[in-house]
């Protein structure tokens, strides 16, 4: 399953300010290291969304790709929830091997935005963290979900709140693999799915700071928030101590940095001028070959941070 795919099914389900010296809060509970900065010698690490490559090869042969590519983090969709018991040992077996960190991970059935789905959400949360904690990763993805008719958008905003705020509690001062484990919401664009609850960044920060929980973060995803309404940097810069993950992809068409209309030689700038310390995950389908493309848009990133 992809990410697209399921956030519509998600949506169905659910129908039914820093200045460029501020290190971010969160820079004190993780390390560069961590989160895979060290190796680069920027503050901040690169991972890959799965869903996106390799999508006709085995999972043991897409994470040696991953590492071809030279990346060690992957993120995924609950791909594990369709593993048989001995898939699961053999997958995690070759993470391990291979020194591939997964980083973050999504699928959870509910979103938070209906505040009828909120037991049902909390009851996804509570089965997801034993997995999250077999597979030692220790960020989890979390959607608004759909909009709710007869539900006004200033409820559905108290929801998703008060769903993060119920999250939050169950994973308090909670770690896997020596981090805590995290809460990320994200933001779809309407284009992707006109249903969608929270289209903009600007309301997800808002959200953030309602919460105000060091182990629930925003994850900025910037192909979409470009859709949605732009500026991208502007927010980025204001907002930073929220970001917890930041997704990487060119519109139009979800492809590799530099083929559409972000200029990411600006967006890693900032990032590195920010002291970002967590993940910039590369979620984009590749022109060509996927290792090359993989290679060449963490070497751009590398080289724009350190400019």
């Amino acid at each position: 399953m992809n990410r697209r795919i399921f956030s519509r099914n998600l949506l169905g389900m659910a129908a039914g300010a820093a200045a460029l010296d501020r290190v971010p809060a969160f820079a004190q509970q993780t390390s560069a290291g961590s989160a895979g900065g060290s190796e680069s010698g920027l503050p901040f690490g690169f991972s890959v969304m799965l869903w996106t490559v390799f999508k006709d090869l085995p999972f043991e042969q897409r994470l040696e790709k991953i590492i071809e590519a030279g990346y060690k983090n992957v993120e995924l969709v609950g791909e594990y929830h369709k593993w048989s018991a001995a898939e699961f040992d053999r997958n995690n077996a070759k993470r391990k091997e291979l020194g591939v960190k997964f980083d973050t991970t999504a699928g959870l059935k509910h979103g938070i935005g209906n505040p009828q789905d909120r037991d049902a959400f909390l009851t996804d949360l509570k089965n997801e963290l034993p997995i999250m904690e077999k597979l030692e990763c220790p960020s989890v993805i979390v959607m608004s979900g759909n909009v709710v008719p007869g539900v006004s958008r200033e409820a559905q905003h108290q929801s998703c709140i008060e769903g993060l705020k119920r999250a939050a509690a169950l994973v308090e001062g909670k770690k896997i693999d020596g981090q805590p484990i995290r809460l990320l919401l994200e933001n779809i664009d309407p284009e992707e799915n006109p249903k969608y609850y929270l289209t903009s960044v600007a309301e997800g920060f808002e959200i953030m700071k309602a919460v105000n929980h060091p182990q629930v973060q925003f994850l900025y995803d910037f192909f979409h928030e470009q859709i949605s309404e732009g500026n991208l940097i502007e927010k980025l810069r204001k907002n930073i101590q929220h970001v917890g993950l930041v997704h990487i992809a060119d519109v139009p068409g979800r492809h590799e940095p530099g083929t559409g209309e972000i200029n990411y030689d600006n967006i890693f700038k900032a990032l590195g001028e920010l002291k970002y310390d967590r993940i910039a995950a590369m979620e984009f389908y590749p022109t060509s070959n996927p290792v090359e493309k993989l290679r060449v848009a963490r070497e751009m990133a590398i080289k724009a941070a350190k400019a």
